[in-house]
């Protein structure tokens, strides 16, 4: 069946069994394209970054972006990519109250999991000094708030805390036990500074973790193999390639300026057929074809307008 009819997001129900076998690694996306690009390459999840979305609109992760915005980007991305995603709400946006909110929103934009965050408002980058956490039993009424919100039990909710940097190991570890007490399917511990205290955070906590790979912060970049071995079950890769998007995009408007046009670096880019292979648009015309019978019915390439 082609992409515009099928049921394209797996759902909650899958990314649990993906988990349930093993570890999964979830690569960063920030739009539609991006999502199909990572479907793609052959990943069966991604992740959508709170980071990722304010870059998206030139600002800093502050705090700045809505509920409205990153609810929209998920369900514009599950609209179109088959794979579980899983979504960064930032500190839930707000108290117990508004995380209610927040989960019924981002759950019926069809994404399969949802990441709130310990950090006081307004959060900064998990990998910046300077953070400050909220109370652990605010926390914990956050998640009990999150889990009794979902109406799916297999929506997944993921409790990140920072307060590693703030409590250190044992104040880290004993919030990942209450939080995966008060209901949290998953802890993300953020910031850990090497492999032998991701290792240690395991070994001290038996939980289901996530393990965040981001470039240039505190922590080392390991290996989805060793942070799987390690007991780890969500690896993420929040910023990779939009990082890289960015340095492509400054090298293109770079030349453009410099050299009056872009014919010099046609091999950088990519070219309309696999542009439009990635897109399926193949698939949108022969679906016109089949419901329609119009114009690109006789072969014109034009998609019909009788409706």
């Amino acid at each position: 069946m082609s992409r515009l009819r099928d049921n394209l997001n797996k759902g909650p129900r899958r990314l649990r069994s993906l988990v349930s076998k093993g570890y999964v690694m979830a690569p960063g996306v920030f739009d539609g394209i991006s999502a199909i690009m990572a479907e793609r390459a052959g990943f069966n999840a991604a992740y959508l970054s709170g980071s990722g979305i304010a870059g998206r609109y030139g600002l800093p992760d502050l705090s700045l972006t809505t509920l409205t915005e990153v609810s929209e980007e998920a369900a514009r991305i599950c609209s179109i990519s088959s794979i579980p995603l899983i979504v960064d709400a930032d500190t839930g946006f707000g108290e117990t109250l508004n995380v209610i909110r927040t989960t019924r929103l981002i759950e019926s934009s069809g994404a399969s999991a949802m990441q709130i965050e310990d950090q006081e408002a307004p959060k900064r980058c998990g990998h910046l000094d300077g953070k400050s956490v909220i109370p652990e039993d605010d926390m914990v009424k956050k998640i009990e708030a999150a889990v009794s919100a979902r109406k799916n039990k297999d929506f997944m909710i993921i409790a990140r805390t920072d307060s590693y940097a703030i409590e250190g190991h044992r104040g880290a570890v004993h919030r990942a036990h209450a939080y995966i007490k008060a209901g949290a399917d998953i802890i993300f511990p953020e910031a850990l500074p090497s492999a032998m205290e991701f290792k240690k955070f395991y070994e001290d906590t038996h939980l289901p973790l996530l393990a965040n790979m981001t470039e240039f912060g505190k922590s080392p970049l390991l290996s989805a193999q060793e942070l799987g071995r390690m007991g780890y079950r969500i690896i993420i890769f929040p910023l990779t390639a939009f990082r890289a998007s960015l340095l492509s995009m400054k090298d293109t408007y770079s030349y453009i300026f410099k050299h009056g046009g872009q014919e010099g670096m046609l091999d950088k880019l990519m070219d309309r057929d696999s542009f439009y292979g990635t897109i399926g648009y193949d698939s949108y015309t022969a679906e016109d074809r089949k419901l329609y019978g119009g114009a690109s019915a006789g072969g014109s390439g034009k998609i019909s307008t009788k409706r």
